[in-house]
């Protein structure tokens, strides 16, 4: 049977919001008996996993399959639960599939049936907490995440779980601190992959360039270079350089046809180019291949854009009647500027409550605060996504026009332009609207107001001490030649 070959010893640490991350430990069965046969699906998945990588969907299912069958015959093999509910877990994150989320606890809660916490099944904790995490429970995914930390402090496959958790609830610090524990534990395109994102949470947007294109070079298969380089394709469109997105999701795309992420991507940075036909053909390849409450959102407004009325209303009906993992905000987003602002707050106020603080949330809840007619609430949930660090066109927007409600004419300007800086073309229906809201604020006064003065300039106390600029980051110099060098390809 061909799961004999395939370790029963496991160990699975879960998928997160834009990033997954998966490592299952794995120990071969036997060893000194000759050279190993060439591994299957099946094996190749779990040999994947140990190193944190992405398995390609095939040899996904193919060690789904295979647990599953396993199981049929022995049924108290907690080790090979936990195995099946991690691979459920993340399954279900790359195919946007919240059906696996019912069969990932059920088999993680047997894997601790079988074995309990309390005799040192990890690898059931981990998987609970990446389930929490992929259903948006940041909550307990941090309650799992720490219960294994606490228990197995050098056990790397639980701080990516954190990591998430962390952001998730708005502890960028701790977040933070995880990041540098992993990569005192391990290494490898996945490490280099959260780094950048955490470089990107951050506002250093050249050392996380750097970073993700370490990833791309470090990737040791097609699925794993694909995600990659649809990661460091996302961060090109988010500098506002479609080109370079463009050649970076293009090169994912050919090493993997239908990379979900990157068809979201293409649609993206098509669409800014001005190749619109395009753009709408790959959002719909989008949302079949990984339908993602974020994608029906931008793909109804890209249609909105266009003047397609009818297609943009079937796709926010596609977004508030579907069955979604983690949507939220962009279901609160959605009722903000195309249905019922008040709504919106209602359900983003009980977001936050539920502990889901991240600078995403808090963007969502100003702007739905400011639709509804509450500006001076609003801004302070603004400030709050935009002095966290993350460089972000589309909280910058929100943020300018918010103030531009309550009056404040030069912070107003500062932030409608610093949008546009950012990423010039960072929505199609957005972006018009930050050009016309900056045209009418007009050209700042030449004179101070009456009783405004000067800021004094910086004193003696910053004489000589170094200061970062939003651009510098620890790996500028070590990642520019492979920022310059792309990944040498074209879309």
């Amino acid at each position: 049977m061909k799961s004999q070959n395939v370790s029963r010893t496991v160990l699975a640490a879960g998928a997160g919001a834009v990033l997954a991350a998966t490592a299952l430990l794995y120990a071969p069965e036997f060893l000194g008996r000759g050279a190993p046969p060439p591994p299957g699906p099946a094996e190749r998945a779990v040999i994947a996993a140990r190193a944190g990588a992405q398995a390609s969907l095939p040899d996904l299912a193919a060690l789904i399959a295979d647990r599953e069958e396993w199981l049929r015959t022995h049924p108290d093999d907690g080790a090979s639960w936990a195995e099946l509910g991690a691979a459920y877990v993340e399954r279900g994150t790359r195919l946007g599939d919240v059906r696996d989320h019912p069969r990932a606890e059920e088999a993680l809660r047997r894997s601790l049936a079988a074995r309990p916490a309390a005799r040192g099944n990890t690898a059931a904790q981990v998987g609970l907490g990446a389930l929490a995490g992929a259903r948006g429970d940041w909550r307990a995914a941090r309650e799992w995440g720490e219960r294994v930390r606490k228990a197995e402090p050098g056990r790397w496959p639980v701080y990516p779980v954190l990591i998430d958790a962390y952001n998730g609830l708005g502890d960028y610090g701790a977040a933070r601190g995880a990041m540098e524990r992993l990569e005192e534990l391990h290494a490898g395109a996945a490490v280099r992959a959260r780094a950048a994102q955490t470089y990107r949470d951050r506002g250093w947007r050249e050392d996380a360039d750097a970073a993700a294109l370490d990833a791309v070079a470090l990737a040791e298969s097609d699925a794993e270079r694909a995600a990659a380089l649809g990661r460091a394709g996302d961060l090109a469109w988010e500098r506002g350089e479609p080109e370079e997105a463009l050649e970076r999701h293009g090169a994912a795309l050919r090493l993997v046809r239908d990379h979900g992420p990157s068809l979201a991507g293409r649609a993206r940075a098509r669409a800014a180019l001005g190749r619109t036909e395009e753009a709408v053909r790959d959002w719909r390849a989008a949302l079949d291949r990984l339908p993602l409450p974020e994608y029906a959102l931008e793909a109804g407004e890209l249609s909105e854009s266009l003047g397609r009325e009818e297609e943009a209303r079937a796709l926010y009906e596609r977004l508030r009647t579907g069955a979604w993992a983690r949507a939220e905000v962009p279901l609160g987003l959605l009722d903000a500027d195309h249905g019922d602002p008040a709504a919106a707050v209602d359900r983003l106020r009980a977001e936050w409550a539920r502990g889901h603080r991240s600078v995403g949330a808090a963007d969502a809840l100003g702007w739905a605060l400011f639709r509804s007619g509450r500006a001076k609430e609003a801004l302070e949930y603004a400030k709050r996504a935009t002095e966290e660090g993350l460089r972000s066109a589309l909280f910058s927007y929100h943020r300018g026009e918010i103030e531009r409600a309550l009056e404040l004419r030069g912070p107003a300007r500062r932030h409608l332009a610093e949008a546009l800086r950012i990423n010039p073309s960072f929505s199609p229906l957005h972006a018009p609207r930050t050009e016309a809201a900056l045209a009418a604020l007009g050209e700042p006064p030449d004179e101070l107001p009456e009783g405004a003065e000067p800021k004094e300039a910086a004193g003696p106390r910053n004489a000589g001490k170094p200061v970062r600029t939003e651009e510098a980051g620890p790996e500028k110099a070590a990642g520019a030649e492979k920022a310059a060098a792309g990944p040498g390809t074209r879309a």
